[in-house]
């Protein structure tokens, strides 16, 4: 879930900022002399790194407010009152500062944490899973959550983008303005199709370079496991794990959308396994049996 709101996220503010940026004559400016690497290269990363940035700064509130999760200030039941404490108890022993704790409308198994620092985190978690999972298991989800926290998932996420995003914009550039000059011809400056062709280069290939953020995301859920296995306990994290993928397996009880640990109904092959944001649930179970903790 976060990693999915974090790319929708950032694809929006490139997007909202190369328009701004053509409508201000930036593009053209750049252009004004021919197609300069150098320059180009600069404007990309700088604007790359800043969408990446101000991404991660919005991670937090978009992730409230998609989710309409409802933030505990003030426990009101003997469950919300555990679930402070047990998250109090993991972050402490994990070193980073208490998070947020939220409860998201959600009968599907679901948790997720986010923020751009590890001291000033949410860690959230569904109703469904609340109520269908034991403490033991809520807590290792619990501990797998803070552990994406306490690993700077989301930091190490946002730094990955930023280069991801200054690929696109300098090569989406790049292909507008060849496309410009061979196609339609234009000699001087960039006409309607440098816009064209760069705006759509831009969509399809930060789709495409979004399977890199995708594989990082993938290789982190192995460590967050182990986090998890740490502060609960190895016994209690496959115990979760299992409990997942029992639940995966049961019709219409996990569909085809985001759940806990934001898994999909089963394994994926081909193209579609590298826009997976999660190793399927048996290749984890797995790894964390032969894990050294």
């Amino acid at each position: 879930m976060r990693i999915l709101l974090f790319l929708a996220t950032n694809l929006a503010v490139i997007l909202v900022a190369s328009i701004s940026l053509r409508l201000l004559g930036v593009d053209s400016y750049l252009a004004a002399n021919g197609l300069q690497f150098g320059p180009l290269l600069i404007f990309a990363a700088v604007f790359g790194f800043a969408g990446a940035l101000i991404s991660l700064l919005m991670s937090k509130p978009m992730a409230k407010w998609s989710t309409r999760a409802r933030i505990i200030d003030a426990p009101h039941s003997p469950a919300e009152r555990w679930l402070m404490d047990t998250v109090a108890e993991l972050a402490r022993n994990a070193g980073i500062g208490m998070p947020d704790v939220a409860i998201f409308p959600a009968q599907q198994s679901n948790a997720f944490a986010t923020g751009w620092n590890r001291n000033a985190a949410l860690v959230a978690v569904s109703e469904g899973l609340l109520s269908r999972f034991n403490k033991d298991e809520i807590r290792a989800v619990l501990g797998h959550e803070i552990g994406h926290v306490a690993n700077g998932d989301m930091v190490t996420l946002a730094l990955i983008q930023g280069v991801v995003n200054t690929f696109v914009i300098f090569a989406s550039r790049v292909i507008g303005s060849v496309v410009d000059r061979v196609v339609f011809r234009n000699e001087e400056g960039h006409g309607i199709g440098f816009f064209v062709v760069s705006f759509v280069a831009e969509i399809v290939l930060g789709i495409l370079a979004s399977t890199i953020v995708f594989w990082f995301s993938r290789r982190r859920e192995y460590r967050a496991d182990i986090a998890g296995a740490q502060l609960a306990g190895r016994g209690a994290m496959i115990n979760a794990l299992s409990r997942l993928k029992q639940e995966s397996e049961i019709p219409d009880q996990m569909p085809d959308t985001l759940q806990a640990f934001g898994i999909n109904r089963g394994a994926r092959g081909g193209l579609s396994a590298l826009f997976m944001t999660h190793p399927p649930l048996d290749s984890r179970i797995e790894a964390l049996k032969q894990a050294a903790l």
